[in-house]
């Protein structure tokens, strides 16, 4: 019999906007079929009257000047020991911070949050919490991964005031939640996973992270819109939300910062996954590029810029002729209507018709190039395949083309040369206008040839 103190409400998993009813759309911020049953208890009349009077100028908090506090009484940050975990963090853990981690089933998220725990056990105490694994599971995966083992703590729990009881009795320097879904607080009348489980379980570890200044790893699931699990306000709550990139047939990762407190989200780290766990690529352009064709149409490198650091990518493209009335058009890792804008402009401007063809364009290692610095490199790759003319195999390409065929200036053109010439490519094609602003003895081994509109570009093919 169900309890009448208990009532039902409507909660979406978006915004987290509560209705008394159903509704397949969410009238706060218009998401469809997010809409999810939840069981809330009342508060007390007590509290809806605002309980005990308060004392006028009655507390037992303190502030403080910001002038008198200060950062350096000790370490603000933890070195995790993995440099592209760090990249990303902006230089570390901060102490009191909490970090959500998500990514799809499968990509290597407790592997990574493992490999951490082994790094910075060997200077400091560790505990991990799972509620989907037994610690004999986790104990045959730290195995696999040689992990060492002496300061971390394993504790199989789902419990979110045992959990906070037991770290505030450990005081370990760092926390691991896997995964926020399945803990739930025992006075909350709903299961584990839902919208108040995981909205008061992240708000009850966050109290304790924030009070005893311990660093904690939060595991989110992800629905299949590749989102968050769970209500947006839990990422208002957490200091920094990392998501976990990649194809799980392919052997590269990407960490990427949606939201950090403490750094800049423009960072990314990239990972190989191994037998033995999760591998840094320290040089991801020489890693992109190896393998790479020589001497084949269609393929052409860009550089793209990720925080501070600039990558080298292959852009591969595909012309073929049409067995379809109306031509097809696909892309894998670049935008699909940028693709077509550029066809658009290579058909106006420089006459190369692709009416009749399908277009295929792909990014090989599963980058996304969302950078308009690209559009020349893709030009010229289509153009390639079209005219089956390869590209010189030390040539790079770097400009945005605009709809009158003409290549403009990018951000950042310096580090994206030095970085080519230190890859091996000995020419580069950059706008045209560029070239007053670049001083060519700084690049002694690369040669700028500047293009001043897309078809400039397209005569230096063979």
């Amino acid at each position: 019999m169900k309890d009448p103190k208990l009532k039902t409400v409507y909660v979406c998993t978006n915004c987290g906007e509560v209705s008394p009813r159903w509704m397949g759309k969410c009238p706060s911020c218009g998401s469809w079929n997010t809409m999810v049953e939840d069981v809330v208890t009342p508060e007390p009349a007590a509290a809806k009257a605002g309980g005990s009077a308060r004392r006028e100028g009655v507390t037992s908090i303190t502030a403080r000047r910001l002038s008198e506090i200060s950062t350096t009484e000790e370490k603000s940050r933890i070195l995790t020991g993995i440099s592209e975990l760090d990249r990303v963090l902006g230089g570390g853990i901060v102490l009191g911070g909490v970090v959500l981690l998500s990514g799809e089933p499968g990509v290597g998220k407790s592997t990574m949050l493992l490999q951490l725990c082994g790094a910075i056990s060997r200077q400091h105490s560790v505990l991990y919490v799972t509620g989907e694994e037994s610690v004999r599971q986790v104990k045959l995966r730290a195995a696999r991964l040689a992990v060492p083992q002496e300061n971390i703590f394993l504790a199989a729990e789902t419990d979110v005031d045992e959990i906070c009881g037991l770290i505030e009795q450990q005081k370990p320097d760092l926390v691991v939640i896997d995964s926020i879904q399945t803990m739930r607080c025992a006075d909350v009348s709903s299961s584990a996973g839902t919208v108040s489980q995981v909205k008061e379980s992240t708000a009850r570890l966050l109290a304790v992270a924030k009070t005893r200044e311990i660093p904690m790893f939060l595991v989110g699931h992800v629905n299949k819109d590749g989102a968050i699990a769970g209500p947006k306000v839990m990422e208002h709550i957490v200091d920094t939300v990392l998501y976990f990139e990649g194809d799980k047939m392919l052997p590269y990762r990407i960490l990427r910062a949606a939201k950090n407190r403490y750094g800049s989200t423009n960072e990314i780290g990239m990972f190989d996954m191994t037998g033995r766990g999760l591998a840094e690529i320290a040089n991801p352009s020489q890693q992109l590029l190896e393998g790479r064709p020589m001497g084949v149409s269609g393929n052409c490198v860009a550089c793209t810029i990720e925080g501070t650091r600039p990558i080298l990518s292959e852009i591969q493209a595909l012309a073929t002729k049409t067995n379809f009335p109306a031509p097809r058009r696909a892309s894998s890792g670049y935008d699909y209507n940028r693709m077509n804008l550029l066809i658009a402009v290579l058909e106006k401007r420089a006459g190369y018709f692709f009416g009749n063809l399908d277009v295929y364009v792909n990014i090989v290692g599963g980058l996304r190039l969302q950078e308009t610095a690209c559009d020349l490199p893709v030009c010229l790759s289509m153009v390639s395949s079209l005219l089956d003319r390869p590209v010189d195999d030390k040539t790079i390409a770097i400009g945005e083309v605009g709809l009158g065929g003409e290549v403009r200036s990018v951000p950042n053109l310096e580090l994206r040369l030095k970085e080519a010439e230190r890859i091996g490519f000995t020419t580069a094609i950059v706008p045209k206008h560029s070239l007053a602003h670049l001083d060519a003895a700084e690049f002694p081994k690369l040669k700028l040839v500047g293009a001043a509109y897309v078809q400039d570009a397209i005569r230096g093919l063979k």
